[in-house]
C-alpha cells in the first residue's frame, strides 16, 4: 500500500517578514551611525591642519562669522574642502560600487571605462590650446572629456552588437584610456603649462579648490545619484542574471545603459573637480558590502557615506603627516594599495 505523501510546511511568513525588519532595522542604525561619524570627521577636518583652530572658533565661523584670521581660513578654505570631499567622495564611491556591479569584476574602479584618461586629455587641450589656465575653467573641460570617454567606450562596447556586454566594454575601456592618456601625455610634455597643471590634477586632491566650485559640483552629483537611485532594483534582477532580469519585468539593456550614464555623470563630476583618485571607488563599495549584505539599494547608499569618510579621513592625515602636505590622492593610494593586494590575494571575494 502506497504510503501517503508526507505535507511540506509553508514558510512562516511572519517569522520572514520579522527577519526582514531586524536586517532594515540594523541597517538603518547602521547607517544613522555612518552618517553621525562623517559628519564628526567633517567637523575634525574644520579643526586640524598645519594651524590648528579651536572648536570655538570654528563654532563662531559656523554661526556668528566676524572676519577674523582664523575664521576666515575655515570658511574660505577648509570648509569649502570638507564639502568637496563630502560631494566627490559619495560621487567616487557609489560609481565604484555600480562599476563592480555592472562589470561583475571586484577590483573595478571608475577609471577602467576611461574616464580620468579622458578628462586628463581634455585638460591638456584645455591648458595647451585655449590657454585656460583657471581650474574653474578647465574643470568643464574635465567633465566633458570623461563623458565624451565613457560614451566612446560604450559604443566601442557595443559594436557589432545591440546590447552593451560587461566585459568588452571593460577590453575597451582599458584600451581606449591607455591612447588618450598616451596622447594627452605626449601633448603635455609639449606645452610646460599643460604639463604642470595635468601633474597637479593626476595627484587627486582637495587643495586649493576654491568655493565656486561648489554649486555646479553638488548639481551635478546630485543628477548622478539620482540616476543611480533608480538603479538598485535594476542590478539586483541582473545579479540574478538577464533572463530573470526579463522575467521581473526588467530590460537589461535599458538597465545598463542607465547605469552608465550614472556612471559617467559621477565618475566624470568627481574627476574633474579633485582630480584622479584612485582607490576610492574600489575600497567604499567593499566595506560597504560587509556592512550591507548584497542587496545594492542599501550598497549605494552605505558606499554614498562611507567613501566620503574615507576621503576626510585621508585628507586630514595629509594634512598633519608631513611638514608640508600630502594630497589626499596619493594618501588614498597609500592606503588603497594594500587593500588591493589583500583582495587580488583572496580566494573568495564577497558576492556582487
Amino acid at each position: 500500500m502506497a504510503s501517503a505523501p508526507v505535507p511540506v510546511p509553508e514558510a512562516d511568513s511572519s517569522r520572514v517578514s520579522g527577519d526582514t525588519r531586524r536586517r532594515t532595522g540594523r541597517r538603518v542604525t547602521l547607517l544613522i551611525g555612518a552618517l553621525v561619524l562623517l559628519v564628526l570627521i567633517a567637523l575634525g577636518s574644520l579643526l586640524i591642519g598645519s594651524k590648528p583652530i579651536p572648536p570655538h572658533t570654528v563654532w563662531a565661523a559656523l554661526f556668528a562669522p566676524d572676519g577674523s584670521p582664523d575664521q576666515a581660513i575655515i570658511l574660505g578654505s577648509r570648509l569649502p574642502r570638507a564639502i568637496l570631499g563630502i560631494l566627490a567622495g559619495a560621487a567616487l564611491g557609489v560609481a565604484g560600487a555600480l562599476v563592480q556591479a555592472f562589470t561583475r569584476n571586484p577590483l573595478a574602479e571608475p577609471g577602467l571605462l576611461g574616464v580620468n584618461a579622458g578628462a586628463s586629455l581634455a585638460i591638456v587641450l584645455a591648458v595647451g590650446t585655449f590657454g585656460i589656465t583657471a581650474y574653474s575653467g578647465y574643470v568643464w573641460f574635465a567633465f566633458g572629456g570623461a563623458a565624451a570617454a565613457a560614451a566612446l567606450v560604450a559604443l566601442i562596447g557595443m559594436r557589432g552588437t545591440r546590447r552593451l556586454d560587461p566585459a568588452r566594454l571593460v577590453l575597451s575601456g582599458v584600451a581606449l584610456g591607455a591612447v588618450l592618456s598616451g596622447i594627452g601625455t605626449g601633448l603635455a610634455l609639449l606645452n610646460p603649462s599643460a604639463f604642470d597643471q595635468l601633474r597637479a590634477w593626476t595627484v587627486g586632491s582637495l587643495a586649493d579648490r576654491g568655493s565656486d566650485l561648489l554649486a555646479p559640483v553638488a548639481i551635478t552629483v546630485g543628477i548622478g545619484l539620482l540616476l543611480a537611485a533608480f538603479t538598485g532594483r535594476g542590478l539586483n534582477a541582473l545579479a540574478l542574471g538577464e533572463d530573470a532580469a526579463r522575467g521581473l519585468g526588467y530590460h537589461p539593456g535599458r538597465s545598463r545603459v542607465l547605469i552608465l550614464l550614472a556612471i559617467t555623470v559621477l565618475a566624470g563630476s568627481a574627476t574633474a573637480a579633485v582630480g584622479a583618485i584612485g582607490f576610492l571607488g574600489l575600497m567604499a563599495p567593499h566595506l560597504a558590502r560587509r556592512i550591507s549584505g548584497t542587496d545594492q539599494r542599501w550598497l549605494l547608499v552605505f558606499s554614498a557615506v562611507l567613501a566620503p569618510i574615507i576621503l576626510l579621513i585621508a585628507d586630514v592625515i595629509g594634512r598633519v603627516i608631513l611638514p608640508g602636505e600630502l594630497e589626499a590622492g596619493v594618501t588614498c593610494a597609500l592606503i588603497g594599495a594594500p587593500v588591493l593586494v589583500y583582495l587580488a590575494r583572496r580566494k573568495k571575494v564577497a558576492g556582487l
